[in-house]
């Protein structure tokens, strides 16, 4: 669990990832009992995460055997193609792009993720392949708690003219 939050937060021995557009990451931390979602400026403020997540870990005691599970959702954002040429933009050689936004905006978006990753939970499909427990998973119905979670805009991926954005959630299970 804690290389899997020092990767996400990138800090520790994932540092070297801490690029430029880190700030723009969404973290979950916890502020006595309730989770708050804030973007950070510093190494030192994703640090007090990583602590306060860890706490809030040790307190609800998970075994890890089997009763926590990583979620990787994938959200997409369109943004028209005057606009994105704007935002185009060189990192240590590779080809990427930077977005300027305010932290309402990009509470904004997280926003977004997540109700749309609540209404794919409500939804009434079945995955073929998938075992109860699995299923269980997908529609929220196994999960106790949320650990962390995050959504990562330093590592944003086009794809079919859109932009692709990680949600990464870690939940305790039932």
């Amino acid at each position: 669990m804690n290389e899997v939050l020092s990767y996400l937060l990138r800090i520790g021995a994932f540092s070297q990832y801490a690029g430029k557009t880190i700030i723009n990451n969404v973290y979950m931390d916890m502020k006595g009992k309730k989770p708050v979602f804030k973007r950070t400026k510093s190494a030192i403020e994703r640090n007090n995460i990583f602590n306060s997540i860890k706490r809030y870990t040790r307190k609800l005691k998970p075994e890890y055997n089997g009763d926590v599970y990583l979620e990787t959702v994938r959200c997409y954002f369109s943004i028209p193609q005057e606009n994105l040429e704007k935002c185009r933009y060189t990192y240590q050689g590779a080809e990427t792009y930077a977005f300027l936004m305010s932290d309402k905006y990009i509470l904004a978006l997280f926003t977004h993720c997540l109700v749309a990753r609540k209404e794919d939970a409500c939804k009434n499909f079945h995955i073929e392949g998938f075992t109860e427990k699995e299923y269980g998973m997908v529609t929220m119905e196994n999960v106790k708690n949320v650990l962390f979670q995050v959504l990562l805009f330093d590592n944003i991926d086009r794809v079919n003219e859109k932009l692709e954005v990680n949600l990464i959630s870690i939940f305790l299970l039932k």
